[in-house]
C-alpha cells in the first residue's frame, strides 16, 4: 500500500510543533512572571511574542519565573509566551575563532554572521571520570615565576585570586599572549567588567595577533543580566567545541565574582531565601557544575584539554569570603596575589606561601622540575631573613649575607614586565644560571641586564640549544654543554 505522505503520492508529510503557551503576569527588571505553563522544566528557552529569548529559571504551583535574554520591545503584562520544550543551544564553529560574541553568541565585533558548524547545548554534564585521562602536559604560561614554582598542567582548574588592581588579569592575559606558536585556542570571557576594561584588552590582542587563535566572549556590566548569567557558560560550551575536535583550549574568566553578583541579583528578584552573604544556597553548585567541565579526554573522545583560569577579586586579602573558598575548594590550587608585594614593586605580585599547584608539577617539564626544585624553599627562607634583619642592628653572619644576596637574586629573576611572556626554553636557560650561582654576585642591574641580553645573545649565537632544549625537554649533556659555552661567552662580554 502506497504511503500517502511520500513524493510520489505529491503531498508532503505534515510537520507538527508542539507550543504551550502561558501569558505575562508582572515584568521586573530581568525576570518575568509568566502563568499557563504548567509543563516547563528548568533552563528551556520560552519566546516572547513581542520578539526576544527568555529562559525558563524557576517555578512554583502557580507562576514560573523567566529570565529574559535578550527582546526586541519592551515586554507587557497580558503578553504570549510560546514554549516549544526546547532546551538553550548555541552555534559553534571553526569560525568563531577571532570574533567577539555576547553570551548568546551573536557577534557584537561589526563584522557580520559567523558561520557554525553545529549546536552545542549551553548547559551539559561534564566528562565522567572514566572519559578523562591523568594530566600529562604542561600549559606554558610564559610567567617564569608560575612556570617554575606553580606550573600549571593541561586540563587544570587554576583560581587566581586577590585584591583589585594586583594583576590577576594581566597574568592571565600573558598566558593567552603566549600560546602564539603553541597551538592552543583561546577563549577569554568578560563577565561584569566596564565596556572600557574589555575595551584594553581587545587593543593588546590587536597589537599582538592574538586574535587568530582567541574568542572573546563579551558579558560586560552594559549587557543585560540574562547575557552576563550566560557568557562563562558560553565560554566553556565553545571550548568543548575545540577539546572534542582534540584541540588544547584555554579560558579565561575575568571574573567570577561579578557572575556570582549577577546570580545573587537574579535569585533576590525571583525571591529566593538569601543564605550566606544574601547569595542564594545553589551558587556552589552554579560554579562546580562549570568548573568541572575542564579536563583531559582520552584519545576515544578525541584528546582535547581545557584549562580554567576562574578569577576572584577579594576584599583586603580576605580568602575567606564564601565565593572565594568556594572556588577554592573546587580548584587545583590558587595564585594569590598580594597587594603588599604589589606595592614594592615585585610584579607579578604572587605570593610563593598562598599560592598552590596540586596537580601542576605531573606534567612540568623534567628540566624545569630539575631546576626549581628548591626554589620555592629558598625564595621562602629568604623572605623570612629579610623581615629579620630589618628588626635587627648588628651585622649578619657570612652565611645569612650569600643567603640574602641570593635571594635578591631571585627575586629580581622572577620580577617580569607585563605583557612580555617568556619561552620555556628562555625560562630554562634563566634557571640554569641561577642554579650554577651566577647570578647571586651580580648587583640589581647587572641581573636586569643579563634578562635583557642572553637570550637575544643565545638566539644568535647558539640558536640549536633552543631546539634541543624543546624537542628533549631535559638538559642532557649536549645542552649543558652549550649552556655553559653561551655563559662564558656572555660573561667574557661584560
Amino acid at each position: 500500500m502506497p504511503n500517502p505522505s511520500s513524493p510520489a503520492n505529491g503531498l508532503e508529510a505534515a510537520r507538527f510543533q508542539i507550543h504551550e503557551i502561558g501569558s505575562i503576569m508582572s515584568v521586573r527588571e530581568c525576570i518575568v512572571r509568566v502563568k499557563g505553563m504548567p509543563s516547563c522544566i528548568n533552563g528551556q528557552i520560552v519566546d516572547f511574542e513581542s520578539g526576544g529569548r527568555g529562559m525558563v529559571f524557576g517555578f512554583n504551583e502557580n507562576e514560573v519565573h523567566v529570565l529574559v535574554l535578550n527582546t526586541k520591545g519592551t515586554l507587557h503584562i497580558g503578553e504570549r509566551v510560546l514554549s516549544s520544550g526546547e532546551f538553550l543551544s548555541l552555534p559553534v564553529g571553526e569560525g568563531f575563532r577571532g570574533r567577539i560574541v555576547n553570551g548568546l553568541c551573536e557577534p557584537v565585533d561589526g563584522l557580520g554572521p559567523i558561520p557554525s558548524q553545529d549546536n552545542y547545548p549551553v548547559f551539559r554534564e561534564a566528562p565522567g571520570v572514566m572519559d578523562r585521562v591523568p594530566v600529562k602536559e604542561t600549559l606554558e604560561t610564559g610567567t617564569i615565576l608560575l612556570d617554575a614554582v606553580i606550573p600549571i598542567a593541561k586540563g587544570q582548574r587554576q583560581l587566581l585570586i586577590g585584591d583589585r588592581l594586583t594583576g590577576k588579569t594581566t597574568v592571565a592575559v600573558d598566558v593567552i599572549l603566549n600560546q602564539a606558536n603553541l597551538d592552543v585556542v583561546c577563549v577569554y570571557c568578560c563577565i561584569g567588567k566596564p565596556l572600557s576594561s574589555l575595551q584594553k584588552v581587545l587593543n593588546l590582542f590587536q597589537e599582538r595577533g592574538v586574535l587568530p587563535y582567541t574568542i572573546v566572549v563579551s558579558g560586560v556590566a552594559s549587557a543585560s543580566m540574562g547575557e552576563q548569567y550566560l557568557a562563562p557558560y558560553t565560554a566553556t560550551m565553545l571550548g568543548e567545541y575545540f577539546m572534542n575536535k582534540g584541540k588544547d583550549v584555554f579560558v579565561v574568566f575575568d571574573d567570577l565574582t561579578k557572575h556570582a553578583w549577577v546570580y545573587r541579583q537574579i535569585s533576590l528578584l525571583i525571591e529566593r531565601a538569601p543564605g550566606r552573604e544574601a547569595y542564594p544556597g545553589d551558587i556552589f553548585y552554579v560554579h562546580s557544575q562549570m568548573m568541572e567541565r575542564a579536563g583531559y579526554l582520552k584519545e576515544e573522545l578525541g584528546g582535547g584539554s581545557m584549562t580554567f583560569f576562574p578569577i576572584v577579586e577579594i576584599l583586603q586579602g580576605d580568602v575567606t569570603g564564601y565565593i572565594s573558598s568556594n572556588l577554592i575548594s573546587m580548584t587545583d590550587g590558587q595564585i594569590y596575589f598580594s597587594t603588599a608585594l604589589f606595592n614594592k614593586g615585585i610584579r607579578p605580585a604572587i605570593d610563593f606561601g598562598l599560592s598552590v599547584s596540586r596537580i601542576g608539577n605531573k606534567a612540568q617539564w623534567p628540566a624545569m622540575k630539575a631546576l626549581s626544585s628548591q626554589l620555592r624553599l629558598e625564595y621562602i627562607q629568604y623572605q623570612e631573613l629579610l623581615q629579620m634583619t630589618q628588626l635587627r642592628t648588628t651585622g649578619l653572619s657570612r652565611e645569612a649575607e650569600d643567603r640574602m644576596k641570593r635571594g635578591q637574586a631571585i627575586t629580581q629573576l622572577l620580577i617580569q614586565d607585563k605583557n612580555k611572556p617568556m619561552s620555556m626554553e628562555a625560562e630554562i636557560m634563566y634557571l640554569f644560571a641561577l642554579s650554577m650561582g651566577l647570578l647571586d654576585t651580580l648587583s640589581t642591574n647587572d641581573v636586569k641586564k643579563f634578562k635583557d641580553e642572553f637570550v637575544p645573545l643565545v638566539e644568535r649565537e647558539f640558536p640549536d640549544l633552543f631546539k634541543e632544549i624543546r624537542t628533549t625537554q631535559i638538559l642532557n649533556d649536549t645542552s649543558i654543554e652549550m649552556l655553559y659555552e653561551a655563559l662564558n661567552h656572555y660573561f667574557a662580554q661584560v
